[in-house]
This record gives structure tokens, C-alpha cells and sequence, in this order.
């Protein structure tokens, strides 16, 4: 068996044939008589590649250096390859005979964008491995937030939230370092990169920006004309230099904030799509007289139009994102870009609900007023697709979706089946909307009880066709074998009973339906039997039991919230806290523990002081 290419293949290519041959090594008893080349058109940014395999030759043609990639994995999914989360003990590879192995079709990515988005406490071995993962179950997209992912490598080595493991050194030096690594791990498989997006705001105020975290260190006093004036005072917002917006009034701000971004543009040639978005946070947007007589989303879209004439007088052909999210949902009044083809546009609905899908078959809503400082983000699916459509109607470029099913509203689904039917459901829907992908702004630590939601994501971005409950079953019966039934019926009624909303702080939080609801999930997990499928346990099956035992302990916590007792609550998130700390050693790919914390403490409303 020979696996060729022309020798002037870029590392791609020699990447995607090393891949193949690697795979069809483990999966062949003994080597056919067969050769593959590996073949790139090379000019085509959309993804798309053709398998044609015979008994004794075959091709697979890729439309430019990474379908090539994705072409192989599709081919060795064909052949009945699993790849079912990231890292190698995740992956089903079964023995074949040669006779399986020719096949012809062809396959066209059906979005342009179909990535994730870092988020959580990483490992560099947890991003390495992500990013190994990406492309073989169809994405084509990473993005690493600030100029480097300081904050998340540093949550994990740092071992936030977890007073069970030791803190280790981790530097933003060694973030740099790091993203050398990732870079290249990204280059080697042809992944588009994403870059920055926060921090902007805190660099034109002269502090190094790398996470969201309060600064000790007072603003000084030439820098505050340029901050945002809140409540009469230009300062530090709750002391985050990311979270402080600017004076977009003061020139200076323009002139420094702009300058930030062509110096970095001009340094980092290796992004291909450089995020350039303002604070976070809302509510907390300049006061002044001069901010007062425009929006923030018209002096958003004048500084964006002044980026793209200083990166053309530098002859830089940089795609800059901006961003949909928080005070600029609303569409600018009367500043439009000049041009548009520079420009991507990404809507980012942070607060939308997941107990269900976008709904477009509602009577569309009006925008409401705008009241600076004193908006309230819609949780309406309506509500900001309203916003989406008051933006399309001034734009009609590039864009994609950035959402966050995985970055807080999973945990509050204990079965991953609804947030995996959630997810589906809305890539199908991306097209109606008029936006060309998704990106999932989201943990990578995601797989307890499995990476389903991940896996349903990333083979519907690239066809839109594919049935969910097909990708269901096939991840399933993957993962489970002979239970597989019985476990979907599981992990099912789980979903049924959970709620993505509550979890995520939105409605009261003394609800005895959901203190109910919460018993019943206990039960549930009690009467599940967890004897092994026939063939063994493996990875699947331990992940599974470790996941009981953590459902039931956040469901007895939840049920004391939602019963009105906070003592008894805090002493069961208390327990909680302790079983996934004294396990995360042992479970660290599957479950972020800081996260999980992060978000039941931040919006469930549990706090250990009480009880």
C-alpha cells in the first residue's frame, strides 16, 4: 500500500497522507495492493474534496490543502472510523478487510466557518489535542482570545477553584511560548486562525491585557481622558482593564486604539481573521456629552472604517471581525462601513435561552430603545434575531454566528442530548438567517458523559443535511455498543428533567417544580444499572458511572436551591465541589472543574459561606 503525493506539497497534504497512512495500518491485518494520492486544487477557500478509491488505485482531491485533510478523515469515517473527543482514547478503529476499502463520492462544505473558540481551564496537552480533533470531524477553524490564551493555560496550571492539586508556575512568558506550539499544530493541519478580540481596550489604557481579572494598579493620569466616563468618573471598570470601554469622543483614543491593531496586524500575518471588538461587559459605556450625541454602535462602525484606512495605506489585506454583542446589538444610526469587503460580521446572542432552538416562524419583534447604560440584554430568541435583522439591513457581507452552547448553558443539561438537538437544529437554521457558519465560544473540557454536542456540531457545519438523530445514534452506538439503547434512553431523560435556564440563573430561583425535577433526576441515576455492554467497558463506560455520581451530587444541590433551603444547598454544592475537585486528577480531559464552579457559583447562585 502507497500513500503519494506531489513532492512539492505543502505540509498539509504530507500531514493528511502521514494521517492516512497511520490509520489504515491499525485498521488492515495485512498492507494491500493499493496506492492513494492526495491531490490539492489549491485556490478554493471553500471546503470541499472528492474520494475516489478502486481495488487497486485511488485518489483524494481536495479543493485547497486542508480539504485534502478533511477528505482523508471523512474517508476513514467512511470506513467506519469514530472520532468521538478529543485525544487518541477517544477514537473507535475498527479492523477491516480490503475489500471495504473502495468508495466514490464527493462531499462541499455547506458553511464557510465552523469553528471553536477557547474558553475554560486548559492544559497545553488539552488545546493540542482539540485542535487534533477539529478537523476530523469536519471544522475548520480555531480561535485563541487575547494575543495569547494566558488566561485560560493559566486557570488550569494555576488550579483555580481547586484547593485538591498543587499550583504550578505558569507565566505569561510561557503563554507565548505556547502559542508558538499551537500555531504551528494549527498551520500543520491547515486550520484558519482566529485571533484577540478582548483586550483592546485595556492596551490603549497601558495595561498588558491577557484576561479579564481586576489590576491592582490605578489608571494613570494621562490615560484617564481616553476611559469611558460612568457615573461622572473615568476609571478602571470594577478595576478590569478589559471590561473598560473608551472615550470614542477623545481623538487620542481613536488614534491609539487604531494604532494598537495595524502594529499588531502588521506583526502577526499568521491570523486570518483578527477579531477587533470593544470591552466587555455592558452597561458601562461612555457618559460624556460627546459620546451622548451619537451610539456606541455608530462610533464602533467610525473606528472600524478608520482601521480600514490605516491597514490599506500599510497595504495589510488583515479581515477584521467585529462584533454583534451586548450595547452594540443595536445597529448604528448613521455611520455605515465604507467598505465592506474587509469585514466579517459576527453575531453574538450571549444571552439567549437553550431550552430551545432560533425560532424563525414567530412574528418578527421590534429593536427596543436604546438607554445607555441601562439596557437589558433580550433572552428572547426573537428578541435578538431582531437585532441580527436591524444589522443585515446596513451589512451584507461576510458573517457567522458566535454562541455559547457549550460555554455555560451545558452544564445546566445533565444529558447532553438536548443541547446536541439544540445545536443541530440551529446550524439548520443558520442559512435562513443569512449568516455563512458558527463559531462556539466554549470550553474544551466538554465530554462528561461525552462529546456529543461537539461532534453533532461539527459534521452539520460542514452538511447541513446531516440528521441528528442519525449522528446520535451513530455517536452512540460508538461510545455504548450493546447498552446503546438503553444509555440513550438514559442520558435522554436526563436532558428531559434538566434545564439549561435555571442552571444559567434565569427565572427565580425557589422553583418547586425544578426542586422536583431534581428528585426525579436522583432517581433516575439510582435505577440506572451500569453492568457493562457486551465487549467491555472502556472509556465510555467509566466516564458514564464517574458522570452519575456527579449528577447526583449537583441535582441534591440544585434541589435544596430550588426548595428555598440555602443552607442545605451550599452544604451539597460544598460536597459537590469536593468530589470534582479529588476527581479531576484522575477525569482532567472530561470535565472543567473551574468552570463548572465558575458558572454554578457566578449565575446558579450557590455560595459555600452559606450553611
Amino acid at each position: 500500500m502507497k500513500i503519494g503525493f506531489d513532492a512539492a506539497s505543502s505540509q498539509v497534504v504530507r500531514f493528511a497522507a502521514s494521517e492516512l497512512e497511520s490509520y489504515l495500518d491499525r485498521m488492515l491485518p495485512s498492507p494491500p495492493d493499493l496506492t492513494i494520492r492526495l491531490l490539492s486544487s489549491g485556490g478554493d477557500p471553500m471546503d470541499g474534496f472528492s474520494i475516489r478509491v478502486g481495488e487497486r488505485e485511488g485518489e483524494i482531491c481536495g479543493s485547497n490543502d486542508r480539504s485534502v485533510l478533511l477528505g482523508v478523515y471523512d474517508y476513514l469515517h467512511h470506513l467506519g472510523c469514530r472520532f468521538l473527543g478529543p485525544g487518541r482514547d477517544s477514537e473507535v478503529v475498527p479492523h477491516i478487510t480490503p475489500d471495504l476499502l473502495p468508495a466514490n463520492y464527493e462531499k462541499h462544505a455547506s458553511f464557510r466557518h465552523r469553528g471553536v473558540c477557547i474558553e475554560g481551564a486548559d492544559s497545553r496537552e488539552n488545546i493540542l489535542d482539540f485542535i487534533d480533533w477539529l478537523p476530523k470531524v469536519g471544522y475548520n477553524s480555531f480561535f485563541l482570545q487575547f494575543k495569547t490564551p494566558y488566561a485560560f493555560l493559566a486557570r488550569w496550571y494555576h488550579h483555580l477553584e481547586n484547593p485538591f492539586l498543587t499550583p504550578e508556575s505558569y507565566t505569561v512568558s510561557d503563554a507565548a511560548r505556547d502559542m508558538v506550539g499551537l500555531e504551528e499544530a494549527m498551520k500543520k493541519r491547515g486550520l484558519l486562525l482566529h485571533k484577540v478580540g478582548h483586550g483592546w481596550t485595556g492596551e490603549a489604557l497601558g495595561y498588558e491585557t491577557m484576561n479579564w481579572d481586576p489590576n491592582p494598579r490605578p489608571l494613570a493620569p494621562e490615560k484617564e481622558p481616553l476611559a469611558a466616563e460612568v457615573n461622572g468618573v473615568r476609571a478602571l471598570w470594577k478595576g478590569s482593564p478589559a471590561n473598560t470601554n473608551l472615550c470614542f469622543h477623545n481623538g487620542d483614543a481613536v488614534d491609539l486604539f487604531a494604532s494598537l491593531v495595524v502594529r499588531y496586524a502588521k506583526e502577526n500575518p499568521s491570523a486570518d481573521y483578527l477579531h477587533v471588538w470593544l470591552a466587555d461587559e455592558y452597561n458601562n459605556v461612555c457618559e460624556c456629552e460627546g459620546c451622548r450625541e451619537t451610539t456606541p454602535s455608530d462610533q464602533y462602525v467610525e473606528l472600524l472604517n478608520e482601521l480600514d484606512r490605516r491597514l490599506t495605506a500599510e497595504g495589510l489585506s488583515t479581515r477584521i471581525v467585529f462584533l454583534l454583542y451586548q450595547e452594540l446589538l443595536w445597529p448604528p444610526i448613521k455611520a455605515r462601513l465604507e467598505h465592506p469587503e474587509r469585514f466579517v460580521l459576527m453575531f453574538a446572542p450571549i444571552s439567549r435561552t437553550f431550552e430551545s432552538s432560533y425560532d424563525l416562524t414567530g412574528d418578527a419583534v421590534p429593536i427596543p430603545d436604546f438607554h445607555r447604560n441601562h439596557i437589558v440584554l433580550p433572552t428572547n430568541l426573537q428578541e435578538n434575531l431582531a437585532f441580527l435583522r436591524g444589522w443585515q439591513k446596513l451589512f451584507h457581507g461576510d458573517s457567522f454566528v458566535y454562541d455559547y452552547p457549550l460555554g455555560r448553558a451545558h452544564y445546566g443539561d445533565f444529558g447532553y442530548v438536548h443541547i446536541a438537538r439544540v445545536i443541530g437544529s440551529d446550524i439548520k437554521q443558520l442559512r435562513s438567517m443569512g449568516l455563512d457558519g458558527y463559531i462556539s465560544c466554549q470550553e474544551l473540557r466538554v465530554s462528561l458523559p461525552n462529546a456529543l454536542p461537539n461532534y453533532v456540531m461539527g459534521y452539520t457545519l460542514f452538511d447541513e443535511s446531516a440528521d441528528t438523530e442519525a449522528l446520535i445514534r451513530e455517536y452512540f452506538e460508538a461510545a455504548y455498543g450493546s447498552r446503546t439503547g438503553e444509555v440513550l434512553a438514559y442520558l435522554s431523560e436526563l436532558s428531559r428533567l434538566s434545564s439549561c435556564d435555571y442552571l444559567n440563573g434565569k427565572g427565580p430561583r425557589v422553583n418547586p417544580e425544578m426542586a422536583d425535577r431534581m428528585e426525579q433526576i436522583i432517581q433516575v441515576c439510582q435505577d440506572f444499572s451500569m453492568a457493562a455492554p457486551v465487549g467491555g467497558a472502556g472509556l465510555f463506560w467509566d466516564l458514564l458511572a464517574y458522570h452519575r455520581d456527579y449528577v447526583v451530587a449537583l441535582a441534591r444541590a440544585i434541589a435544596a436551591l430550588a426548595r428555598g433551603d440555602r443552607g442545605e444547598s451550599g452544604r451539597n454544592w460544598r460536597a459537590f465541589r469536593e468530589l470534582i475537585g479529588r476527581k479531576e486528577a484522575e477525569y482532567q480531559p472530561y470535565l472543567d472543574v473551574y468552570r463548572v464552579l465558575e458558572i454554578t457559583a457566578k449565575y446558579t447562585g450557590f455560595s459555600s459561606d452559606e450553611g
